[in-house]
This record gives C-alpha cells, sequence and structure tokens, in this order.
C-alpha cells in the first residue's frame, strides 16, 4: 500500500512530457473568470498613456521582460479586455520583428522609441500566421493592443506616450 501510495506521489508530482500546444505560463486573469465570482477589485494594473487628438488613453498593461515572457507574448489568448494591452520591455534598443503564431486574435502592434514616441504601428496583425511585422525605426518597447483599437482612436506613429507604474528598466 505503501508503494502504491509513493507511485501515486510522484506521478502528481511529475511535470510529464513538455508540450508546446499550449500556455505555458499561467493565464491572464481576465482570460477565465467564472461567473458566480465576484467582481474585480479596483486595479492598479500598470498603465500605458497614449496621445491622441481626443486627449490621453489609458491602457492597463501585463507587462513581460524576460525572454520567454516576449516570446509567448500574448500566444494562446482568447480574449483580450477592450482598454488592455501587454507592454513588452525589450532588452535594447532596435527594430523588432513580431509574428502572430499561436495568437488567437488579431492584434495592433504599437512600437515605442527610447524617447518615448510612437515609431510606428502594425495594425490588425493577423492570428495564427508567420509573417513578420516590424516597423523601420529601432524601438526599446512593444505595445500589443486589440487589432482596430488604433484605427478606432486615432492612434498613430509619433504620438507621444508615457508610462505609470513600470517598472524602470
Amino acid at each position: 500500500m505503501r508503494r502504491l501510495l509513493l507511485i501515486a506521489f510522484l506521478a502528481c508530482c511529475s511535470s510529464g512530457a513538455k508540450r508546446d500546444d499550449g500556455p505555458a505560463v499561467a493565464p491572464h486573469p481576465h482570460d477565465a473568470v467564472p461567473a458566480s465570482s465576484p467582481a474585480p477589485a479596483p486595479t492598479t494594473m500598470p498603465k500605458v498613456y497614449l496621445s491622441t487628438p481626443q486627449g490621453d488613453l489609458a491602457v492597463s498593461v501585463e507587462i513581460v521582460s524576460t525572454e520567454a515572457a516576449i516570446e509567448r507574448g500574448l500566444m494562446y489568448r482568447q480574449h483580450l479586455p477592450p482598454d488592455d494591452g501587454m507592454l513588452f520591455l525589450m532588452r535594447e534598443n532596435r527594430i523588432w520583428s513580431f509574428w502572430m503564431r499561436n495568437t488567437l486574435i488579431p492584434l495592433d502592434i504599437i512600437f515605442i522609441t527610447k524617447d518615448m514616441t510612437i515609431a510606428g504601428i502594425a495594425e490588425n496583425a493577423e492570428p495564427r500566421t508567420e509573417t513578420l511585422r516590424e516597423v523601420d525605426k529601432p524601438s526599446l518597447y512593444v505595445l500589443e493592443v486589440n487589432g482596430g483599437y488604433c484605427a478606432a482612436h486615432k492612434v498613430t506613429a509619433g504620438a507621444k506616450v508615457r508610462f505609470e507604474r513600470v517598472p524602470p528598466r
């Protein structure tokens, strides 16, 4: 009996074979909220403010800065709330390329220079493709939001950006 319990314990603790068909990170809090859950508490999420002709837009962001998290990005996410995004803190200022492999939702990819200006935008990047998206100017930050967000809110290259509660690089 003792031996059977030990085998069962080891089987439960084993990580098993590694697969690349699911998220390697915990799901984003907005991905699956049971209907019986209470309303989320007010958030203190970091924000990115984008300057537009109508005023500054606030985007609540999840921040990624490790190589693995940057590579994973928004892959496998089935939903991104309308005013949320993911902010990539890149390791160096250069021209970056992004693809949409295993990304399930269309995205606008906003490339931000080290002087906090939008270098360019790859709008409505098609999901589940390996087409590279980039702009012709170096960036130190990249912000992903829902596809169509930039057109709907008149976010354009050259606009100023500011961060709130984003940790320093």
